[in-house]
């Protein structure tokens, strides 16, 4: 029995083209793009003509191309940097206070109205402040010894998910020692996104939120789609909100809502599961950051891009290096910027080809599965509805728990999620189903099946009887 993969919106695999192309970047062009020397010249040359391709497919400008790891730290590079303050420490995790000592010209001075700062002339002590945009603080490190433990926000001998309602401190006692501002923009919240997002959007937000920052948390309709009027009515300075969801495939709103915001406010746009899928232009979206991720779409795992608009200011997450404008520095991976670039260029040339495969595997299974194990419940955008990425198809099985259909799947050689795969090994319902409003034993027995252009018809007919099987056997 051969297995069907129908988890593609997890991650893809590597197309050879991609492959054939990153090859001789590990072998041959291999050198450092920082050094002046041949080999380091070519393989500078290598990676801003990726640099230039990814630009061009997105449509944006070069030097608003950052390279990262992956999707996650481009999405936290965007957050913390946006808001214009470095990463704190988690309040459970001990950490090792800092010391800054009198560096010429390495101060830094007071921060700039779009959250950076400005180079300080004078070589002064700087007093320690609450939260600084550096570890350092622009001095150096003092000892390596223990220092005080910060006082943890929550009470004595309790975890972050022993905490009730009762105990928990106040947002009003956290925003009063918060370093961060208590209001900012016309909605007098620090940030504005919805349950929607992907984990790697909600943590950084919900982190912010526990130091005292505004998050305000937007409903979002049965179709899993945020309605743009709500969020113009209330926009704070930062709104995060993704391009197509990762597990019912809706596309958001983006550019209704980029149209609506009061000037000054700020647009974060994770389109991870949108790019090379689906047309994406981030000038037209209006977005001022936005994220993608190689490995979605046939490119390599360990690569991503933040595309931050021009004149944008960007706090770093590290600092030692100054390649890709400070922003994110440290060796750039030519190697996976190369199949980035080729993985891009690929799907963006097959992409009409590829949504009508798409939204054939995705009828096809939806109504292989209505005919064979009734009762089955849609969540999301129906089928052959404009606002959604066909990769997707969303399933609830009522009467099934989706953990043992899941493990059942399996054992019949299917492949699928219950939910985002860095979520997925938890036991709690999806958050994005729960934010849609999803009766309790819908939310419970929900599956994710993503799919691929490559499949064929035969594959799909395949999978949708094992499923049939399995929900039969599992109802039982």
């Amino acid at each position: 029995m051969s297995a069907i993969y129908l988890d593609h919106n997890a991650t893809t695999p590597l197309l050879p083209e991609v492959w054939d192309a990153m090859r001789p970047l590990m072998t041959e062009t291999f050198g450092n793009p920082s050094s002046a020397h041949a080999t380091g010249r070519k393989a500078r040359q290598a990676l801003e003509d990726a640099r230039e391709k990814i630009a061009g497919l997105l449509g944006a400008h070069p030097d608003e191309v950052t390279f990262t790891s992956g999707a996650t730290e481009a999405n936290n590079l965007a957050i913390f940097g946006l808001m214009g303050k470095q990463r704190q420490p988690n309040p459970l995790t001990p950490f090792a206070s800092l010391s800054a000592g009198p560096v010429s010209g390495a101060s830094r001075g007071p921060a700039t109205k779009e959250g950076g700062t400005e180079p300080n002339t004078q070589a002064t002590t700087p007093q320690a402040p609450a939260l600084s945009p550096s570890p350092l603080r622009g001095g150096v490190w003092k000892g390596l010894w223990p220092q005080p433990t910060p006082p943890s926000p929550l009470p004595e001998g309790k975890g972050e998910k022993e905490l009730s309602t009762d105990t928990a401190p106040s947002t009003e006692k956290m925003r009063a020692s918060s370093p961060f501002p208590s209001g900012r923009g016309d909605g007098g919240v620090g940030c504005l996104s919805s349950r929607l997002e992907h984990p790697c959007v909600v943590e950084p937000l919900r982190h912010l939120e526990s130091l005292g920052v505004g998050v305000e948390w937007m409903p979002a309709n049965a179709r899993g789609v945020i309605e743009s009027g709500a969020i113009a009515a209330r926009a704070g300075s930062l709104v995060c909100v993704m391009l197509a969801n990762h597990e019912t495939g809706a596309v958001q709103p983006v550019r209704e809502i980029a149209l609506a915001l009061p000037k000054g406010a700020r647009l974060h746009c994770d389109a991870v599961q949108a790019v090379g899928k689906m047309p994406v232009n981030f000038r037209e979206l209006g977005a001022t950051t936005l994220t993608a991720s190689a490995h979605k779409f046939g490119g390599p795992k360990g690569v991503g891009v933040l595309l931050a608009k021009r004149g944008t200011s960007l706090t770093p997450l590290t600092y030692g290096g100054h390649q890709q404008q400070g922003r994110r520095p440290g060796t750039e991976p030519v190697a996976l910027a190369v199949g980035f670039a080729v993985a891009l260029e690929l799907a963006t040339r097959n992409m009409d080809t590829n949504r009508t495969k798409l939204e054939s595997h995705r009828a096809r299974l939806w109504t292989a599965l209505e005919r064979t194990c009734p009762p089955v419940v849609l969540n999301g955008p129906e089928i052959g509805a404009p606002d959604v990425v066909p990769t997707t198809l969303n399933v609830s099985f009522p009467g099934c728990r989706s953990d043992l259909l899941l493990m059942s799947l399996d054992l019949a050689g299917v492949a699928c999620a219950t939910g985002s795969a860095c979520s997925s090994g938890s036991l709690l319902p999806s958050p994005v189903l729960r934010a849609m409003g999803v009766p309790d034993e819908v939310l419970k027995s929900a599956l994710r099946f993503s799919f691929s252009p490559a499949q064929t018809s035969e594959e799909i007919d395949d999978a949708a009887a094992r499923i049939a099987k399995c929900v039969s056997a599992t109802r039982a």
